[in-house]
């Protein structure tokens, strides 16, 4: 018993540090994406032919506490690379980011395009005990601008969970808010992108809170289990 309660109590810091703002002196400073032009990886195919893959998110997606790239999105990169997909991962990732921050610098990371867009947010909002129908209309004008650039792009939600401390009726709403999103938009879901790693001590780093390399790992797998048939 004492062991289960360990790994729920485990589960619930994990999500609540996802609140935590950016701007903590604790957390590692992520740099925004590289626009494609700037790259030079990849040198086996021409990058004209190669297709973007953003990942727009906070720090799961930025990789908190992790080398870049032992982080989810870099090894769909090299799960990528080593399958000799013509496509190229960018990790626009942001620690502490809300739906509103991520609505606020959307059109930046959409200044190239995007075949493939996942949208990993919303777990703060529900952490701050922000209005689901803020949190809501924020992920639609994101998904919205995405749509706007390019009609052809594929969106994919990845659904999040939080504690229920925060209430049974917001906790239920909040899990089946992205679904609602998913249905309404005829976008993609990852049903839940911690799968497997939430609340489990040895695939979390020592805070008991961000996936460790081995996290990532099977984060990973979540994602590309949705993300395979669209390539």
């Amino acid at each position: 018993m004492r062991k289960v309660i360990a790994i729920i109590g485990s589960f619930f810091m994990m999500l609540f540090s996802l609140g935590c703002n950016h701007n903590s002196k604790t957390e590692k400073t992520v740099s925004l994406p590289v626009l494609p032009e700037a790259k030079k990886e990849h040198s086996d195919v021409n990058n004209e032919t190669r297709k973007n893959i953003v990942f727009f998110g906070n720090s799961l997606t930025a990789g908190y506490g992790v080398d870049p790239s032992q982080a989810f999105p870099a090894l769909i990169r090299a799960k990528l690379d080593s399958l000799k997909l013509p496509f190229q991962v960018i990790n626009a990732g942001l620690s502490g980011e809300t739906s509103a921050g991520g609505n606020s610098r959307i059109d930046w990371i959409l200044r190239q395009p995007v075949y493939i867009f996942v949208l990993e947010l919303g777990g703060n909002d529900g952490l701050r005990g922000i209005p689901l129908s803020e949190t809501m209309k924020n992920l639609q004008l994101i998904i919205n601008e995405v749509k706007q650039k390019d009609s052809s792009s594929k969106i994919i939600m990845a659904g999040m969970q939080i504690p229920p401390n925060m209430g049974k009726r917001y906790t239920s709403e909040f899990k089946s808010m992205f679904q609602q999103l998913v249905v309404r938009n005829r976008i993609y879901l990852i049903p839940f992108l911690l799968e497997g790693v939430g609340g489990v001590p040895e695939l979390n780093q020592r805070d008991g809170i961000h996936p460790n390399v081995q996290g990532h790992i099977i984060v990973a797998e979540n994602v590309w289990r949705v993300l395979k048939p669209l390539l």
